[in-house]
């Protein structure tokens, strides 16, 4: 089980695959994969910004099809209380994505250079 963060779920959407390492590439295809459900309301944010013209929905469903990408359901409450450890970032959805990832010690594949040096389960 791995779990993917937001920049990674807009990549490859948009067929980025290039973009990515090996490592990554690799750990993708050997894995199932899961996104926090932060994700889906940082997407929103991104589309209601104007970065992304595609819904939270759209994105899935076609990740969904197409590596089998599937939304955490981990409780909530034990998501936030894990989050409520993560004292090395203001960001909510950093913290929530890293919190869903860390509660059962998995991967989290992510560019972001504070996540990785935060969170020793981060790779890219």
């Amino acid at each position: 089980m791995v779990y993917l963060d937001t920049h990674l779920v807009v990549w490859l959407y948009a067929g980025f695959l290039d973009y990515l390492p090996s490592k990554v590439a690799h750990l993708i295809e050997e894995n199932d994969l899961y996104v926090s459900p932060i994700v889906l309301l940082e997407l929103q944010y991104l589309k209601d910004a104007k970065k992304i013209t595609k819904s939270p929905a759209d994105i899935l469903s076609s990740l969904q099809k197409e590596i089998n990408l599937k939304v955490c359901e981990k409780n909530f409450h034990a998501v936030i209380e894990e989050s409520l450890n993560v004292h090395w970032t203001r960001d909510s959805f950093d913290r929530i994505t890293v919190a869903h990832a860390s509660l059962n010690g998995n991967k989290l594949i992510t560019k972001d250079k504070t996540m990785r040096a935060h969170y020793k389960q981060a790779v890219w």
